[in-house]
């Protein structure tokens, strides 16, 4: 079963550089979008071709939206909204469909409930729950913020918002992971967290210890929320000792021809299914010119015997 993570940065940008043709000739089963970014019935036409469509756009214009792309129509589906599209190829439609939610979302996501931050289905061919995740970048508290900086001092607004999202999805884990499991399923939640765990995950690690994305705290919750016996690092378990693969490069300057990036998009799985991952790779692309987005698909191919 291959499985990829994509942050797409704006659908209708990334279908313009060549999305549609990457989806055809990758093959996937399943791929975990996010910052899909546009309302459902402006959906370019076509753009998922073969793929039933899971979308929760969110209710902020312009902004978020998270999806995954099966090639069965899910067997359920779970999310935070109100607002969930679920389409079948060739389908036009946008009327949102029931869904359920199998926990009581945690106090500090009831704010995020609107965002376009979560999905999950249930495949209706493999005993698996898949995931798509887009965390908020936050910012720095304000202690670290400077004027003149990149970002306008906020107080630490952002910070302590992405904070927020941090305590309550670590628990919002441990109960979807443990419904699939009542349900007879592995779990994986794939997506942009907007943290980089390791030195391994950046290449300028030392400049970036008071940069939001690679605070200790940031960290320090990242390995919260892993374990052998919880949820697993799927690229890093299958490149223990590699230096990224880096999933994320700035347009600006040269970061991306230089490989300056940050590996933020992942596959946290459990355990079982881990440790079936037979390949895991970054979709770089070979030059700048030919980027499809700032963030590279994360490919995972597992062998999971059901």
């Amino acid at each position: 079963m291959r499985v990829a993570s994509f942050n797409v940065n704006g659908i209708r940008a990334t279908q313009r550089r060549g999305f549609s043709e990457w989806l055809d000739r990758r093959g996937c089963d399943v791929v975990a979008l996010q910052e899909v970014r546009c309302p459902a019935d402006m959906l370019p036409e076509g753009v998922f071709g073969d793929y039933h469509l899971t979308y929760d756009q969110g209710t902020i214009n312009g902004r978020n939206g998270v999806a995954v792309l099966t090639r069965q129509p899910p067997a359920a589906v779970r999310a935070w909204g109100a607002g969930v599209l679920v389409r079948a190829p060739g389908e036009s439609h946008v009327e949102p469909v029931p869904h359920d939610v199998a926990w009581p979302l945690a106090r500090d996501l009831r704010g995020f409930a609107g965002d376009g931050r979560y999905v999950e289905v249930d495949l209706a061919d493999a005993p698996l729950t898949v995931a798509s995740l887009y965390l908020p970048k936050g910012g720095l508290p304000a202690e670290l913020q400077k004027p003149g900086g990149r970002d306008e001092p906020d107080g630490g607004a952002k910070y302590a918002r992405k904070m927020r999202f941090l305590s309550g999805f670590a628990r919002h884990l441990t109960a979807a992971r443990r419904a699939a499991a009542s349900r007879g399923r592995q779990y994986v939640v794939m997506g942009d967290f907007n943290v980089a765990h390791t030195r391994q995950d950046l290449r300028n690690w030392r400049t970036n210890q008071k940069s939001e994305g690679f605070l200790p705290e940031e960290r320090e919750w990242f390995s919260s929320i892993t374990s052998p016996r919880t949820l697993i690092d799927v690229v890093r378990h299958v490149h223990p000792e590699a230096d990224g693969p880096y999933s994320w490069w700035s347009w600006r300057g040269q970061a991306f021809t230089n490989d300056t990036g940050w590996r933020i998009d992942y596959h946290l799985a459990t355990p079982a299914l881990a440790r079936s991952a037979t390949s895991a790779v970054v979709d770089r692309e070979g030059s700048y010119e030919e980027r499809l987005s700032d963030h590279a698909p994360v490919v995972v191919d597992y062998d999971y015997d059901y």
